[in-house]
């Protein structure tokens, strides 16, 4: 069934890292067309929308990363048991367009395109504690610090690539895919390849209202129902195999 009516029969609100923005934008719209149900959500670094739901900000859903989204639980952040994992995105990585793409196809050669480039960036999301961890393995991160630009919250690191502020970009595909001014390499090599799980749960907003809880919970079903594949797709993202 499709709702057509111009005041849905719900709102309910949420916030969400980065990586998902747009794709959560498409999901809410159909959502709202098929359910009759808005949801709202706010896009923000994901470190910056833990912090926020750990403060008591009071949000009907919670979308993060699967490990951030565990720790709000476990601290009673999110309502037992509606975790759910709803979407993986890869790694992937960008130079600005006007640069020639270095070969990236083996950990070999990201480990050269790395120590060679003069300037690099990623998000201080998982992604980023990833990557610390792997040029740590490879014995390099005190080489690569003073390169290393951090992204102000809330800015991604295609913008800047776009710019010429950095030479080299890490981020989930899903953000870099539609930025205009940017050569997309592709992702990690699969060596070393990083797939971020994000899950989603209900807050702390939804948890006392039964009309909002019951369609937080329809909301979570229709994030992970076959039908939204797709929309992922679309996206840059996969589904996890548990869905």
């Amino acid at each position: 069934m499709t709702f057509m009516s111009e005041q849905p029969l719900l709102t309910l609100t949420g916030i969400s890292s980065m990586a998902t923005k747009a794709l959560l934008a498409d999901m809410c719209a159909q959502f709202l067309d098929t359910c009759g149900m808005a949801v709202h959500i706010e896009s923000v670094g994901g470190v910056d929308a833990a912090k926020r739901v750990q403060a008591g900000e009071a949000f009907d859903l919670v979308l993060l990363a699967a490990d951030a989204i565990e720790r709000l639980q476990l601290a009673g952040h999110v309502l037992a048991g509606s975790r759910c994992d709803w979407v993986d995105s890869p790694v992937a990585v960008a130079v600005p367009s006007q640069v020639a793409p270095p070969e990236m196809s083996s950990e070999a050669q990201l480990r050269a395109a790395v120590l060679a480039a003069p300037s690099l960036s990623y998000s201080t999301g998982p992604s980023g504690t990833y990557l610390e961890k792997l040029f740590t393995r490879w014995g390099v991160m005190d080489e690569l610090k003073p390169r290393i630009v951090v992204p102000p919250p809330g800015t991604p690191v295609g913008l800047l690539l776009a710019q010429g502020k950095v030479a080299l970009g890490f981020q989930q595909r899903s953000e870099l895919m539609h930025q205009s001014g940017i050569t997309l390499i592709g992702d990690l090599p699969h060596e070393v390849a990083c797939i971020t799980r994000f899950s989603a749960a209900i807050g702390s907003g939804a948890a006392l209202k039964e009309a909002s809880l019951q369609a937080a919970h329809r909301f979570l079903q229709f994030l992970v129902a076959p039908e939204q594949r797709d929309y992922k797709r679309r996206h840059g993202m996969d589904w996890p195999d548990n869905v």
